[in-house]
């Protein structure tokens, strides 16, 4: 583990020294960072460091360079520097660096930043010196210092500010990348459902950044739908006719009898050939009209792909206009791009059937609906047509605060993991009025993504913000990052975890306690001591003056850390097995155990889910006590009429001599009826009528005149069963393969989720979420030692068809 550096280096040192013919400029403070020492950020894969932005800019001709000086990582010493040379990382994310500036004669010098706190920062000192402390937070990128010198800027001087608790190269601009990426996925997402809508109105207020933006995530596909237009391009076909000599006429159509019949100057006397005859006479056309028909793509949907072309290459002109302005710092790629987006709009243009007139007016036809090619430029055009107006700043954070990023990041990416296995069946991220396409996601406002589980149908909830309804807290307010609620099946309560994106880490420093506990970096104690407090502190209730109910099933750190294989040794990790509360290392390219854990939570079983969480002393007993209650009685019928009588007189009887255990009559609360095979076929066997047990009674056989014995009268003793009313499934119980023989004892909880005959036999806490699990994957079997259910004494196995 790399040690934070001690002695002089610990030490704030001269790190930049820019002297000029007007001033000279001090910047100086720590040449480090601890935690990006600890964590080896910021270096090459060959260990070395990685290339840090500088510029300096003398903005008037009068104010003169004479020496710049840069602190050295290797040499640590400050050394001469010049344009074009490298710089490594000086300046970082909530450290302070002290910034000087020495006039050379007393000339009205300002500072300037576009961030009002680091403005205010830098104030005079005399009449000679501006001095101030510069601590940029949480903002990381490329940042500005400006002199003016009389309210006219005269020097600017760009810096790189680098993150101290993850990689800038790598980390930062992927999650830039990914933000990005996911928000326009959202918003190609949102389209695809509404791009057909009429109506819409370009936006008067769009930018060209807005438009080249878009353009530039859309461009391959529109000159893609371009290619597969040229393929099979919409046309016309036209008839042209002419008037030629009959002779060489190939075939000649009706319409020429109307028009020889107004022109008998092209009609000849031909007594022997003659096709013609006009009273008597025998006549041959001398010239006929010839039909010749012909293909022609001028048509209104052809003339709007070239209009959509031709604004596309005129936005483009005006973006390369813009960026080849006065003063701004060329960027070569940028125009290499911004050239090939135009040659190869051009290019198209070249096509034939794009070699049309110019479009008047626009309808939306069939073809632009519906035809393969013209759909999507179609859909491409509402894109760039209605903008991207994006609140708060979301797609220029390249200078905001990382931490609000990470958060950002932190919900999309758990959408993005998410959005790959399950079906995203709503979102509010997305929405769209009369300016533009507006994307909400914003620290003051809430978010949620509602998912379907494809394997088994279940609906479940991403909240960003907020909490689910009916969640509170009746102390203190709690507002966690991120709440995952889950709706399984068979389970009327709702399962709900906190996610809590925290851009905070603990680099471990050798020495400090925390290294003593841990020995790797982690989450800080106090974020886990949050996750604490939000599952304690956040209650569920469905309303006033009822009963407050703990809803949180576990709570989560999110931080930013690398090492996956190394932290499952941490405590925090394997706290989450032990009491549902942990952290999981969440960046780019570090979400393998993040994804792994949400599969498992959203596969659980009811029961599973229930005992991730910590349950109060005594609450082991308490469902064994409550799991070995068996209050329903499951029995044969003897004879097919019994079920009519049964139904009928609403009550069922059975030997006394079956219940071996009398005690078990005063625990029963239901009973149901079992018709097998033998008596009712295939198609009526199962259990498909129960009852509530109103009263039962020991009684001999001749007492049950409802069903006369078919050996007489008889004093052996029943046990009569009065019903409430029976109650049909909604499905049947069925056999598969196992029966019941007289009677077996089941409890309610078994009984109505029970799908085959053989479940109700499941009796352990093993045995039952065993097969819960098994049965979320799909149908499950249940294999007994003998084929009917009562008479078995073990499970043989449960296992998935």
């Amino acid at each position: 583990m790399a040690s934070p550096h001690t002695g002089s280096l610990n030490q704030s040192r001269e790190l930049l020294r820019v002297e000029t013919n007007l001033f000279n400029l001090y910047l100086q403070g720590k040449p480090f960072h601890p935690t990006v020492e600890t964590l080896s950020l910021h270096r090459s894969e060959n260990e070395e460091w990685v290339n840090a932005h500088f510029h300096i800019d003398p903005l008037i001709d009068s104010l003169e360079i004479e020496a710049i000086s840069v602190y050295s990582h290797a040499t640590r010493e400050m050394v001469s520097w010049s344009a074009g040379d490298a710089a490594t990382p000086m300046f970082y994310e909530t450290q302070g660096y002290e910034l000087v500036v020495e006039k050379k004669s007393d000339i009205l010098l300002t500072f300037y930043h576009e961030n009002l706190h680091v403005r205010q920062a830098v104030k005079p000192l005399g009449k000679m010196i501006l001095s101030g402390v510069l601590n940029f937070q949480n903002e990381v990128g490329f940042t500005e210092l400006e002199l003016r010198l009389g309210g006219e800027a005269i020097f600017r001087l760009q810096l790189e500010i680098f993150p101290s608790k993850i990689d800038y190269k790598n980390d930062y601009q992927m999650i830039l990348h990914d933000v990005n990426e996911q928000i326009y996925n959202l918003s190609f997402d949102f389209f695809r459902k509404t791009y057909n809508l009429t109506g819409l109105k370009e936006t008067n207020h769009q930018s060209l950044t807005e438009y080249f933006t878009i353009l530039q995530h859309v461009f391959a596909q529109l000159t893609q739908a371009v290619g597969r237009i040229k393929l099979a391009p919409h046309s016309k076909l036209e008839s042209e006719n002419r008037l030629v000599e009959a002779s060489r006429v190939k075939k000649a159509g009706k319409e020429n009898i109307a028009f020889l019949s107004k022109r008998p100057q092209l009609l000849a006397k031909d007594p022997s050939h003659g096709i013609i005859e006009v009273s008597g006479q025998r006549y041959t056309p001398t010239h006929l009209l010839e039909t010749k028909r012909h293909v022609h793509y001028d048509t209104a949907e052809n003339r709007f792909v070239k209009w959509v072309l031709v604004r596309v290459g005129q936005k483009l002109k005006d973006v390369k206009a813009r960026v080849l302005q006065k003063g701004r710092v060329e960027d070569p790629e940028l125009t290499r791009k911004i050239n090939l987006m135009m040659n190869q709009v051009q290019r198209l243009l070249q096509h034939d059937f794009l070699n049309v007139g110019e479009m008047r007016q626009f309808t939306i036809s069939l073809v632009l609906q519906m035809a393969s090619g013209y759909r999507e430029v179609y859909r491409y055009y509402l894109m760039l047509l209605k903008g991207l107006s994006i609140q708060n700043d979301l797609f220029r954070l390249s200078m905001k605060d990382l931490a609000q990023l990470y958060e950002y990041w932190c919900f999309l990416k758990i959408h993005h993991l998410l959005s790959k296995k399950y079906e995203l069946l709503k979102q509010d991220i997305i929405s769209v009025n009369r300016s533009g396409l507006f994307v909400t996601l914003d620290k003051s406002q809430s978010a949620k993504m509602v998912y379907r589980n494809p394997k088994n149908g279940e609906i479940f909830t991403l909240f960003y913000n907020a909490l689910p309804k009916g969640d509170s807290s009746p102390t203190l307010a709690q507002r966690p990052d991120n709440v995952l609620t889950l709706k399984k099946n068979d389970a009327a309560a709702e399962y709900k975890y906190v996610f809590d994106a925290k851009y905070r880490i603990n680099p471990g420093y050798e020495g400090t306690p925390y290294y003593e506990k841990y020995r790797m970096p982690g989450p800080e104690e106090d974020d886990i001591n949050t996750m604490h407090r939000y599952r304690d502190a956040i209650v569920f209730t469905e309303g006033k003056g009822r009963e407050y109910e703990r809803s949180m099933f576990g709570a989560y750190v999110l931080f930013p850390y690398h090492d996956e294989e190394r932290f499952k040794q941490h405590k925090f990790y394997r706290s989450v097995e032990l009491i549902n509360i942990g952290a999981f290392p969440f960046l780019p390219n570090s979400t393998s155990l993040m994804e792994k854990f949400l599969d498992e939570i959203i596969m659980d079983s009811p029961e599973k889910a229930y005992e991730r969480s910590t349950q109060p002393r005594g609450t082991k007993e308490y469902y064994k006590d409550k799991m070995s209650g068996k209050n329903v009685l499951v029995g044969a019928l003897s004879k097919a009429d019994q079920l009519d009588a049964a139904l009928k007189f609403s009550f069922y009887h059975t030997p006394l001599r079956n219940i071996t255990d009398h005690k078990v009559l005063t625990r029963l609360e239901y009973v149901a009826l079992y018709q097998s095979i033998r008596l009712f076929g295939a198609e009526g066997a199962g259990i498909t009528w129960y009852g509530k047990i109103k009263d039962w009674k020991v009684v001999p056989r001749s007492a049950i005149r409802e069903i006369p014995s078919s050996r007489g009268a008889s004093d052996e003793l029943y046990v009569r069963f009065e019903v409430e009313s029976w109650v049909k499934r909604a499905e049947p119980i069925m056999p598969a393969g196992h029966g019941i023989y007289r009677i077996l004892y089941t409890t309610d909880y078994m009984f109505n989720r029970t799908k085959e005959v053989s479940e109700l036999r499941l009796e352990t806490e093993e045995e039952l979420r065993e097969w819960r699990e098994k049965r979320r994957v799909g149908k499950v079997r249940v294999a007994l030692d003998r084929e009917h259910v009562d008479l078995g004494s073990a499970v043989v196995g449960i296992e998935v068809e």
